[in-house]
């Protein structure tokens, strides 16, 4: 949103939370992003709404001013929040966004739901499909949003339909088809929020299906730093080849930038083994984008959203240029 010169930040806030004053969930100003994700870095946003529900999300989205910047955050599994922060509005989606219903051939899950938790529900209700999903960090809306995929099935697979609410406040409902699927992509439309998905599954024995669920998670255990602070794969896969297999070839395994560092263990996975910034994570990325490309040709494309102000914004109590905040 555009801020009239003289105003501060301040003002622009207090208009926001005025507006959202009716609302059922938690709106904070200032919110820490950091602690919430997996790489522990990034600075705050300017404000965090965390909606209670799918009708008070489409309130809120209905009451925000067109040109307010919107950000939604799941699990925050796959992003670098910058050490700046993010302007405008940032999206949580909570408990009330977690609920999972079981049926003869697929789950209805919220959008928050952890992808592990779904295919843990769905070996217990004796569906088998949605196994991949253990091998995947995050949450289901995010999941949908990007066509999350591991272990030989996507999202694309699976899919019925994804509930989202536009930026504008209106939901609709959403097919496999209609959300465009590609390699670690949709065609969700621009500012929309996933609220929850039908999920396909067939019928099969429990046990196998926790074996199966068991089996991913030892080949997680053996290949990837699943105990370190990191933000899964860093970089999409080449058209032909594997990031991994161009990133060791170019020497980039356990390559170090302060406490930013390739994994040696798997080196599409970046880890911050101390006190990185957020910027340390970025650096250490692009420099193995540049060795990648010198030694190959390729520029490897990143997976990990990068979000939000390189550095912090000017002071608040002086004036601005009427810049969006």
């Amino acid at each position: 949103m555009t801020t009239p010169a003289a105003t501060t930040e301040q003002s622009w806030t207090d208009s926001v939370r005025a507006s959202l004053a009716g609302l059922r969930g938690r709106l904070n100003a200032d919110a820490p992003l950091g602690p919430r994700t997996w790489f522990r870095v990034g600075g705050p946003a300017d404000l965090l709404l965390q909606p209670a529900d799918a009708d008070d999300l489409a309130d809120a989205l209905r009451l925000l001013p067109p040109d307010l910047p919107v950000t939604i955050l799941g699990a925050c599994s796959n992003v670098i929040v910058r050490d700046g922060g993010i302007d405008g509005l940032v999206i949580r989606l909570g408990g009330g966004f977690a609920d999972i219903t079981v049926e003869p051939d697929g789950l209805v899950v919220g959008a928050a739901s952890l992808d592990m938790v779904v295919a843990e529900h769905a070996a217990g209700a004796g569906l088998k499909g949605l196994e991949f999903l253990a091998g995947i960090p995050g949450s289901i809306g995010g999941a949908v949003a990007m066509n999350a995929g591991a272990y030989g099935s996507d999202i694309a697979t699976v899919l019925d339909w994804a509930d989202i609410v536009t930026r504008d406040g209106s939901t609709a409902r959403l097919s496999g088809p209609a959300l465009g699927f590609g390699y670690r992509r949709s065609r969700l439309p621009a500012g929309a929020v996933v609220t929850r998905a039908r999920l396909r599954a067939t019928p099969a024995d429990p046990a196998e299906i926790r074996q199966a669920i068991a089996t991913i998670r030892q080949s997680r255990e053996e290949s990837q730093p699943t105990r370190a602070r990191t933000g899964g794969s860093t970089f999409r896969n080449p058209e032909h080849g594997k990031a991994w297999e161009l990133i060791d070839a170019a020497g980039c395994r356990g390559l170090a930038l302060h406490d930013a560092q390739i994994s040696e263990k798997h080196c599409n996975f970046m880890l911050n083994t101390g006190h990185a910034s957020a910027a340390d994570l970025e650096e250490l990325g692009e420099t193995v984008r540049a060795r990648v490309q010198a030694r190959t040709g390729i520029l490897l494309e990143w997976e990990i959203k990068r979000i939000g102000r390189a550095t912090p914004p000017a002071d608040a109590a002086s004036p601005d240029t009427g810049d969006t905040p």
